[in-house]
């Protein structure tokens, strides 16, 4: 829009200087006395107009743009110069601005209203001054089919505008989505460095400390050295997923059923606690980008963890499977469960950030997330949603 306006003020420098140019001319051809006066204060009347809708085009170009009644002022006021100075001399040619400034403010249908309206009054003064202009029928028709041509110009211009003006904006758009895209990659791998070189060694040489010291201790140092390698190793672990994850966030497709499988038994040969797990639904296979398995198994991962830690459970259960192109993950222990009035606010007030986690990771993903009670115990449930094409995918035998 901002280009028409501009393209608008410059038609009306392009008619003051063809007054400019032409007035001279037509001041010299005209009858003496009356004559001249006629033509000078047409010529004043129009240039007037026409700086003043070009100086302060801000304050008139959106009053013409709401009311075409105001072009509509001004070309009958351009029409002062045909009368005075007739139709046949130079002046009469800035009659053409009007419809191309109607094509490029109100499109093709104002182009056609100016021209046909132009045109009109342009036969109407050939009509009148018949007798004094003696021109031809091919004469009096070149000024009319100038108009058509130039409001069909200004149509076409403003055509051409506006798609130039979505092109310009969907390149910008473009380059402003390339840019965040840019940024999070930078990000990435700068988190993906800082991780590298700090977490990732720390836990491992937490790891070697801890197994050397259950190397030279007496058993129960040795088992909690062992414990502590343990944690720490699989921490480190946790971090170099994380770390691939960051670094190739397209990789290759996870079988998330097989992952939990494999977090399950984890989980008991590193706890103690008894924990089993089992595949519903007519899935054998889930195959998820990185991105989604990382965010299911972290959830899974603190549901078992807080069972180990806060519940006091005797044993735990895991289920995971597909039902109407739903991933369905729940996690049942037979701990003492949730402390009535537990809520999310709740929990962030003391400092306990696990819950809220799990939910956020959730939210992330777009699934749903509850945490109720099951009889003794208490039961996370994640419900995802999943594409056509990975509900299709992994179909066991019928």
């Amino acid at each position: 829009m901002n280009a028409l306006q501009a393209m608008s003020r410059q038609v009306f420098g392009f008619r003051l200087a063809m007054i400019v140019l032409a007035a001279p001319s037509a001041l010299v051809n005209a009858s003496p006395g009356v004559g001249v006066r006629l033509v000078g204060t047409a010529v004043v009347v129009t240039f007037m107009v026409s700086y003043a809708l070009l100086r302060d085009w801000e304050r008139f170009g959106p009053l013409l743009l709401r009311h075409p009644s105001v072009l509509a002022v001004d070309t009958l006021l351009g029409s002062l110069l045909l009368v005075s100075a007739g139709p046949e001399t130079t002046l009469a040619y800035v009659s053409v601005c009007t419809p191309l400034l109607a094509g490029i403010v109100y499109g093709w249908r104002g182009a056609a209203c100016f021209a046909s309206l132009q045109g009109l009054i342009l036969l109407l003064v050939y009509t009148t001054l018949e007798a004094r202009s003696g021109a031809s029928l091919a004469e009096r028709l070149l000024l009319p089919g100038f108009c058509v041509i130039t409001g069909a110009l200004g149509s076409a211009l403003r055509g051409l505008m506006l798609r130039f003006g979505e092109a310009t904006e969907a390149l910008a758009e473009t380059r402003a989505r390339l840019a965040a895209a840019e940024a999070v990659a930078a990000e990435r791998a700068r988190l993906a460095r800082e991780m590298h070189d700090s977490l990732a060694k720390s836990l491992y040489g937490v790891a070697l400390a801890a197994e050397a010291l259950a190397a030279g201790a007496g058993r129960p140092v040795r088992e909690q050295a062992k414990s502590i390698a343990s944690a720490a190793r699989r921490a480190a672990g946790e971090s170099r997923d994380l770390l691939t994850d960051l670094r190739d966030k397209e990789g290759e497709e996870l079988d998330v059923l097989d992952e939990l499988a494999s977090r399950t038994t984890d989980f008991t040969s590193r706890t103690g606690l008894p924990a089993t797990y089992r595949t519903t639904g007519d899935r054998t296979t889930v195959p998820v980008p990185p991105a989604v398995a990382r965010e299911l198994l972290s959830i899974t991962a603190e549901a078992l963890d807080n069972a180990h830690r806060h519940a006091d459970a005797t044993r735990v259960e895991v289920s995971a499977g597909v039902d109407d192109g739903v991933l369905r993950v729940t996690v049942h222990d037979d701990g003492k469960g949730l402390p009535p009035g537990t809520s999310l606010d709740a929990l962030r007030g003391a400092g306990r950030y696990g819950l809220l986690g799990m939910t956020e990771r959730a939210a992330t993903l777009g699934a749903r997330l509850s945490v109720v009670p099951a009889g003794r115990g208490t039961e996370v449930r994640l419900e995802l949603e999943l594409p056509p094409s990975v509900g299709r995918s992994g179909q066991g035998a019928a």
